[in-house]
């Protein structure tokens, strides 16, 4: 699920939906699957650099300008030199329900907090509806439960969300198990992101490559969207100078690029956890204080606000 603005106000969207419509604009067999990378080398030739990207099965890839989009644990990543995600100390549990009959439910989102847990879900058609639930939890205990959909759902409903309204638990319980998941939830650390080397000659990343963070403010899969039209526009702008022909200077296209999605990853990062830190703090008097009267009231909104940036025209 993907959360987007129109007039101020978040509407949802199916990631399948999203990712099946932007294959199609790519020519045919533009994409390949279950490629892993091994290795990356730089080469120079006639004067450019090339990058070599060696891949599990063996083939060998040269090209100009490698943008690192291979997620979390990314290879591109490594090659520049920036730290590993960080354990956030909690986990998520996601799942779309189905409805066949409708839900009848309306489109807005429904959060429930307890001690060290919060969960919700926002409909995103009138019969399906995503929830998650995040919760503190050591990543080793955890684990056990990865690949299992129907032990993971069994949790949820018998241990963490067990004290949660219905309303909440009859969503767990329509659950298409196919879609059920279990993930630790990290991060790149902000100053990572703010003072990281995220470029080197003709080499960068995107997405969460770039900058994992935290669910908090469902901005992951937005930033990604917002990388993909800064690095399009600062790269066709030299591209079109250089009459068509990626140019040698592409160095510094992929440097403005960096440099323009710097900060603003660096401070969705930090919101984001901040605001999964105060919101799943516990049922402590203090605790429940600070949430309820000062994070909701006053600083809540402002983070919020996060989802109204512009990221500008493609060109």
């Amino acid at each position: 699920m993907i959360p987007l603005m129109t007039s101020n106000r978040p509407i949802t969207l199916h990631r399948k939906a999203l990712l099946k419509a932007l294959a199609e604009e790519l020519p045919t067999d533009s994409i390949r699957f279950n490629c892993k990378i091994t290795a990356i080398e730089t080469q120079e030739h006639e004067g450019s650099s090339i990058v070599v990207v060696h891949l599990e099965d063996e083939t060998v890839i040269k090209a100009k300008v490698l943008i690192g989009c291979d997620g979390v644990h990314s290879m591109v990543a490594r090659c520049l030199g920036l730290a590993e995600p960080t354990y956030s100390g909690r986990s998520a549990v996601r799942g779309l329900a189905v409805y066949p009959q409708g839900h009848g439910l309306k489109k807005e989102v429904q959060q429930f907090v307890g001690d060290g847990k919060r969960a919700g879900f926002v409909p995103i058609s009138d019969k399906e509806i995503y929830w998650f639930l995040t919760y503190s939890v050591s990543p080793q205990e955890g684990t056990k439960l990865r690949g299992d959909p129907e032990a993971i759902q069994r949790e949820v409903l018998e241990n963490y969300a067990k004290d949660f309204p219905e309303p909440y638990l009859d969503v767990v319980k329509h659950v298409d198990l196919s879609t059920i998941s279990w993930a630790p939830l990290v991060l790149r650390k902000p100053w990572s992101v703010a003072f990281g080397k995220l470029s080197k000659l003709n080499i960068t990343v995107a997405g969460d490559a770039m900058h994992p963070t935290t669910p908090d403010l469902a901005q992951g899969g937005c930033l990604a969207l917002e990388d993909a039209v800064v690095l399009g526009r600062h790269v066709g702008a030299y591209v079109a100078r250089n009459e068509g022909a990626v140019p040698r200077d592409i160095a510094k296209a992929l440097s403005d690029y960096v440099e323009e999605r710097r900060w603003r990853a660096t401070w969705v990062i930090a919101g984001s956890f901040l605001s999964g830190w105060i919101q799943n703090g516990g049922s402590m008097w203090g605790l429940k204080f600070i949430r309820d009267a000062i994070f909701y009231t006053f600083i809540f909104p402002k983070l919020v606000n996060v989802a109204n940036y512009d990221c500008g025209k493609l060109a």
